[in-house]
């Protein structure tokens, strides 16, 4: 049984799940679907087509939903799509995507938004992230899984962000941060690797093989795509070749400080 207060404003044709509580003064549109056993509080507004799965905690005054911040926009019909078990806190804007790029902003599941929060339009977010205070990811951003993003960080548009990546507080992001690495700064350059990440979730020799590979890439002087596709042709390790291949597809290049040996 949910249980939505009555002075909650819930349009026709809203899709409310088992178990939902809807605190009061929240809005909820008529085309959004809320799943199991997620709870909104009061204040926030679920605008346009918002799908929500179960089992998240949606804070107060959080705006999910509402039309991108995209001068192109013009109305076409764009969703936003959100996962389980994700906790969204307070003040948060999530933007659905454009026609430009898909249609649709979509979350993972299980990851963490802090105060303030913003995704830009066409965002992807994979599972298992934590985004701190007034981070703000703009348009087209795509996050993998376990990522980690400081409190007050922007991250340009189109940027890529790998599995185990961290970018610390403060930062301003400009280029993709390979996965299992680390980038701080403003602009933000690399900073090594992702070790404690990594040693909560990979095995020591996956471990030692990474730091190997990094130092090939980035300490070496060498030229990076060069290395990287070396590295691709000999290694056998799994996240050796993640690494590899996302730094062969960058587009937006790749923020590290260029040795001279």
């Amino acid at each position: 049984m949910s249980m939505i207060s009555p002075l909650a404003i819930i349009e026709d044709g809203a899709q409310i799940g088992e178990n939902v509580r809807i605190d009061a003064h929240c809005f909820v549109s008529g085309e959004a679907k809320i799943g199991d056993g997620t709870t909104i509080a009061h204040g926030a507004c679920i605008y346009g087509k918002t799908t929500i799965g179960k089992n998240n905690r949606i804070f107060s005054h959080a705006v999910l939903g509402s039309i991108p911040q995209d001068l192109k926009f013009h109305g076409e019909e764009v969703e936003l799509i959100i996962g389980d078990n994700n906790t969204i806190r307070e003040f948060t804007l999530f933007n659905p995507g454009t026609e430009g790029g898909g249609s649709v902003t979509r979350v993972g599941d299980n990851n963490l938004f802090m105060g303030y929060v913003h995704l830009g339009h066409d965002v992807i977010i994979g599972n298992n992230c934590i985004l701190a205070n007034a981070a703000t990811l703009a348009g087209h951003v795509e996050m993998g899984n376990n990522a980690v993003i400081g409190g007050m960080t922007p991250v340009h548009q189109f940027v890529k962000i790998g599995d185990f990546a961290m970018v610390g507080g403060a930062s301003a992001l400009s280029q993709d941060v390979p996965p299992y690495c680390m980038a701080e700064g403003n602009r933000a350059t690399l900073r090594g690797l992702n070790l404690t990440g990594l040693r909560r979730h990979a095995e020591r020799s996956d471990i030692d093989a990474l730091k190997a590979a990094y130092r090939e890439l980035f300490e070496m002087g060498k030229p990076l795509q060069e290395v990287a596709k070396e590295l691709l042709e000999k290694s056998e390790n799994d996240l050796v070749k993640n690494l590899c291949n996302f730094i062969s597809n960058t587009k937006r290049g790749i923020p590290f400080e260029r040795k001279n040996i």
